[in-house]
């Protein structure tokens, strides 16, 4: 007949179950998580790409594509704005498009779930220990 264990024995085992039960939770987590970072260093490259697009536009192509503008005919500082405008519609596109990408990251959800679920285990097991007592 297999032996009896004593209270403390059991508080130990319980303990060190729930232990492992929330290291299990946080490692879901961080898995989690780590998915979410890809998603939004995705949308974060994007938000750096078009920042400097939206420099290198205003700087190089800006300059070339006025002075274009400027042998059509066009006066300097119309063909400078209207080409400066182009760009950073183009730059603006772009980051809008990183915004919604940065936007799609969620809270780890399962792990909330499953941390709701123990502590609402631990708490009816809990009571029901009290009113077996």
């Amino acid at each position: 007949m297999p032996e009896e264990q004593t209270v403390g024995q059991l508080v130990a085992a319980a303990s060190r179950d729930l232990s492992a039960l929330i290291h299990s939770e946080i490692e879901l987590a961080k898995a989690e998580l780590r998915a979410d970072a890809k998603t939004a260093a995705r949308g974060g490259a994007m938000l750096g790409i078009a920042g400097f697009l939206g420099v290198l536009v205003v700087i190089l192509l800006s300059i070339a594509a006025a002075f274009g503008l400027v042998a059509l005919g066009l006066h300097e500082a119309v063909a400078f704005v209207i080409v400066a405008v182009v760009y950073l519609l183009v730059a603006g596109a772009l980051a809008f498009v990183g915004i919604k990408a940065v936007k799609t990251v969620k809270p780890p959800e399962r792990a909330i779930r499953a941390a709701k679920e123990t502590a609402s285990l631990v708490n009816s097991e809990g009571r029901a220990e009290v009113s077996r007592g």
